[in-house]
């Protein structure tokens, strides 16, 4: 089991035209027109469907299941062809501090559509599990959406939302495709790429947070071993994993804690919004975002208690 500290906690379109060209000979020209127009368009029909099923060119038309290039770059999992397990990572943190953003950024360095890729599928555990007595019936359609979608594309990416509000023992339904098995009814799970976020850990991870920034440290010096105190609390009884196999098994690569952020931040993210809409970085409207935010602790007013969350809603008053 291990942990991953990210920094600040947290964070074409393409027309092909093909044409096939025929140059009849003498012999070609005598043949009645008819029976030549039927012979050309079989001919272009193979000719078409020889390109299309070409997975390049086809790809032009539609997504497929490849990785975007340069999505290999630096990273391990993508580089290896034949990894022993699918990869798993749990984000932890408060709500606003990068985890569905980091997220995105996953889903588009692999695939053009981001998230809204067919070969990326999200999960919001309040949406798509609400009820303690369908357990049953959402073990059986999970496993049935992962095999159809891994069967479909290998690398595929698993999103699950709010895993603090799942219901327990539901995840475990999935526990045999993040094991170590080659293949399981033939469909090898081993290249798909498994994402649960949680708000799990977060009042740990931020009183760790916190006693660092008290003792005149930065947060930028905490290290592995000062967070890996929140190891224990990612598995209680206000979690998804509560006494699940995933954890038991160690099934989980990777826990990422998601630090609070700060009024720094919030800043850089008001910076990042305006530019995004196509607006230079008015540093009055930025600071004016950032104090109207809330937060805590009430005496020190250092982590910014909704995140980035509601900076794009803040922005659109003064826009």
């Amino acid at each position: 089991m291990k942990l991953l500290a990210l920094p600040l906690g947290g964070r074409g379109s393409l027309l092909l035209v093909g044409c096939v060209l025929w140059q009849l000979s003498p012999a070609a020209q005598a043949v009645e027109p008819i029976s030549l127009g039927l012979a050309l368009a079989g001919a272009a029909a193979s000719a078409l469907t020889g390109i299309i099923s070409y997975p390049k060119l086809y790809c032009y038309f539609a997504e497929c299941c490849l990785q975007r290039p340069g999505a290999r770059s630096g990273a391990g999992f993508l580089n290896n062809s034949n990894p022993k397990k699918p990869l798993a990572l749990s984000l932890h943190g408060w709500t606003g501090t990068g985890k569905n953003f980091v997220s995105k950024i996953i889903a588009e360095s692999l695939y053009e559509g981001g998230l809204n890729s067919r070969y990326v599928h999200q999960f919001v555990s309040t949406l798509h599990f609400p009820h303690r007595q369908n357990i049953t019936q959402y073990k059986d359609q999970l496993q049935m959406w992962i095999r159809g979608n891994v069967s479909d594309c290998a690398r595929s990416i698993f999103i699950f939302d709010e895993m603090d509000k799942m219901h327990a023992g539901l995840i475990d339904s999935i526990k045999p495709f993040l094991d170590y098995y080659e293949e399981l009814d033939g469909v090898s799970y081993r290249k798909a790429i498994f994402i649960f976020l949680s708000n799990a850990g977060a009042e740990k991870i931020t009183e760790v947070a916190l006693n660092f920034w008290r003792s005149g440290k930065r947060r930028e010096d905490l290290s592995l071993r000062d967070l890996e105190l929140s190891l224990s609390v990612f598995n209680n009884k206000n979690s998804g994993f509560w006494h699940s196999s995933l954890i038991d098994k160690h099934l989980i690569d990777y826990f990422i804690p998601f630090l609070p952020l700060e009024y720094k931040h919030v800043k850089m993210c008001v910076r990042v919004e305006l530019e995004a809409r196509g607006y230079e970085a008015d540093e009055d409207i930025v600071m004016q975002v950032a104090d109207e935010m809330t937060y805590f602790p009430k005496e020190e007013r250092i982590y910014s208690d909704k995140g980035c969350k509601t900076v794009c809603t803040k922005l659109d008053f003064y826009l």
